[in-house]
């Protein structure tokens, strides 16, 4: 028996909005639990769980891309009601899943997010092959770890294995990706980067500005690759903007002088 796709942390019937949420890579959903709590009851954060990790660490891996866009799609159509607005956000690796999903969800199934969120990742032309050097690459797989704080000193030997093998599964599934020069997405697109970030840097994000038909924004955060672990606060608060009903979201003159740079 498989597990579940989406992993859901608010049972409210009828949620105000929905935001669907996809981990980075060798990572699973569970980080977005706090999520919940913080964009509060009218919201539901639904957290998308890849076989390999977790909950379900002992089903295994996709297949390819295309098999997890057909599967997280076709549980979203059954969790999420036509008329329940909802946000789509993607976490590096995560992002170029979750902007193949919503491509999906908008030209097959005419399920239009209110927004597309991507943070810490490349535009989809630049995935072309990417993964295939660290698959066996243990070394660059270890500094990835490093990179999220997870060094030798933080982990013990058997835990740093299993996440050293999350992170293999997800180079393997990354390297299975083809773009294939999509239409727009007809909903406003927002490019999320880290101030600190020379994995993915402002002027790489940029480049989702060629998939956006309905607006584009770039910010960028204070923190690294990981900022959306690092400034919960932040996150959240433009989270919470984007996830509001219309009538309550705060125009961007109106922001706080604290919030992210806007480009």
């Amino acid at each position: 028996m498989t597990g579940t796709w989406l992993v859901t942390w608010n049972d409210t019937p009828a949620p105000a909005s929905v935001l669907l949420a996809l981990p980075q890579a060798g990572a699973g959903c569970g980080q977005y639990r706090p999520w919940q709590d913080a964009l509060g009851p009218d919201v539901r954060v639904v957290g998308v769980q890849l076989p390999g990790r977790e909950n379900r660490w002992a089903e295994p891996e996709p297949r390819d891309v295309p098999a997890v866009v057909d599967a997280v799609c076709a549980e979203f159509l059954d969790l999420v009601a036509p008329d329940v607005p909802f946000t789509v956000f993607g976490n590096s690796f995560g992002g170029l899943l979750g902007y193949e999903i919503t491509r999906r969800l908008v030209h097959d199934h005419g399920r239009r997010p209110s927004a597309f969120v991507v943070a810490a990742c490349r535009a989809p032309a630049r995935w072309a092959g990417a993964g295939r050097g660290l698959v066996a690459d243990d070394r660059a797989l270890a500094a990835l770890l490093d990179d999220r704080g997870l060094g030798d000193d933080d982990l013990d030997e058997e835990s740093r294995e299993l996440a050293l093998e999350v992170l293999r599964r997800d180079a393997r599934l990354s390297a299975s990706y083809t773009h294939t020069g999509s239409p727009l997405l007809p909903c406003p697109v927002e490019a999320w980067g880290g101030r600190r970030d020379t994995t993915v840097t402002a002027d790489q994000l940029t480049e989702w500005r060629d998939h956006a038909g309905a607006g584009f924004t770039l910010r960028i955060f204070p923190g690294g690759h990981y900022f959306c672990l690092e400034q919960d606060a932040l996150v959240h608060a433009r989270l919470r903007e984007l996830t509001a009903p219309p009538a309550l979201r705060v125009p961007a003159a109106r922001r706080p002088p604290d919030h992210p740079d806007q480009r």
